[in-house]
């Protein structure tokens, strides 16, 4: 039987092992995997479809490895309109939780109450998995909810992951899980649960060490233009971040990016015939370059274009945390491997 599922997108002390290490250990057993198709909604997020409760009821959720939780917009959301809703009573299996919940996002909020309840995704069903049943919600996404890919010490009231029960499940043979973004409003993203697909890369990946197993956060040395560091001068750290659409970072080190690539001045826009001229950029992650070249950063918007850097505030004068967004990781394969704690990059194809 074979346990890598696929679904479509519609820190201690103890000796880490190498994702090497796990591959060895579990080549010994079935591969278990699952692939869930992911729609990518006009670049700017990327979802696929969650069933929960019996008989199943089906939510898009956007997939988000910078949080934790997943939640669905409930019938007891007054204001969640165009959505699909979670009705706890026409589900045999629900059972209420013990408490409440309230998530802050870098953009948006929800609030709501603990429910448990059997979860399916990419033909992997969880059981007793705790979710989110939303109440209150400022979600202007078309989505009905948020799925969070990220570490348990992450999650709003210490909640299981949904793919942390998943491997203490048994449901896929590695505890990694891996992400294909398509680009140019091209379909045909990927979730796969259990490991990864070699199809989607091209050469090695490249295995990156975690500083924090909270969001998927690692080293960063620098990033150049033209052999000139333009931020992070003197390393920084970066987080892996399928939920937010661009690379962002502290003002100062964004406006500078800007600066070198052509944009203007007072916002990110730059002329779309420059896009051929205009320079690539260089991510040094843990000693190692990853390139973003100008067609791959420059969105363009009916008749305009822009970068895809933005800033996050003055992060008080110093380059501090920068997030990796779906501008990205649509150039670079990413696998998430929370077993040994590595991320693991190779170009995408």
């Amino acid at each position: 039987m074979n346990r890598k599922q696929r679904m479509p997108l519609i820190k201690g002390k103890h000796k880490r092992k190498s994702p090497q290490e796990y591959l060895k250990k579990y080549s010994l057993d079935a591969e278990f995997q699952a692939t869930a198709t992911l729609t990518n909604d006009y670049e700017m997020l990327y979802y696929g479809v969650v069933s929960i409760g019996t008989p199943p009821q089906s939510f898009t959720v956007q997939i988000d490895t910078g949080s934790s939780n997943l939640w669905v917009s409930s019938v007891y959301c007054t204001a969640c309109q165009n959505h699909q809703k979670f009705n706890p009573s026409t589900s045999s299996t629900f059972q209420w939780g013990s408490q409440a919940i309230s998530i802050t996002y870098g953009s948006g909020f929800m609030t709501g109450e603990l429910g448990i309840d059997t979860v399916e995704i990419g033909g992997i069903s969880v059981t007793q998995q705790t979710f989110g049943v939303a109440k209150t919600e400022d979600n202007e996404e078309s989505t009905d909810g948020l799925l969070g890919m990220a570490f348990q010490a992450l999650a709003s009231d210490n909640v299981e992951p949904v793919f942390q029960n998943m491997v203490q499940q048994n449901l896929v043979s590695q505890p990694m899980f891996s992400l294909y973004l398509t680009g140019n409003d091209q379909q045909g993203s990927e979730l796969v649960f259990g490991g990864y697909d070699e199809s989607h890369f091209t050469g090695q990946l490249t295995w990156i060490p975690l500083t924090s197993a909270t969001w998927y956060e690692i080293k960063m040395d620098s990033v150049t233009i033209n052999g000139n560091i333009v931020a992070c001068a003197g390393g920084c750290n970066a987080i892996i971040d399928s939920g937010t659409s661009l690379v962002m970072g502290p003002q100062n080190g964004i406006n500078n990016i800007n600066a070198w690539v052509g944009a203007s001045s007072t916002s990110n826009s730059v002329s779309c015939q420059n896009i051929q001229s205009m320079p690539d950029v260089t991510f040094t992650l843990n000693g190692h370059a990853f390139t973003i070249p100008a067609s791959a950063y420059v969105m363009q918007w009916g008749s305009g274009c822009s970068t895809g850097f933005g800033s996050m505030g003055s992060g008080g004068g110093v380059d501090s945390l920068w997030i990796l967004g779906d501008v990205f990781m649509r150039q670079y394969y990413s696998v998430f491997d929370m077993g040994s704690k590595y991320v693991g990059l190779a170009p995408a194809v």
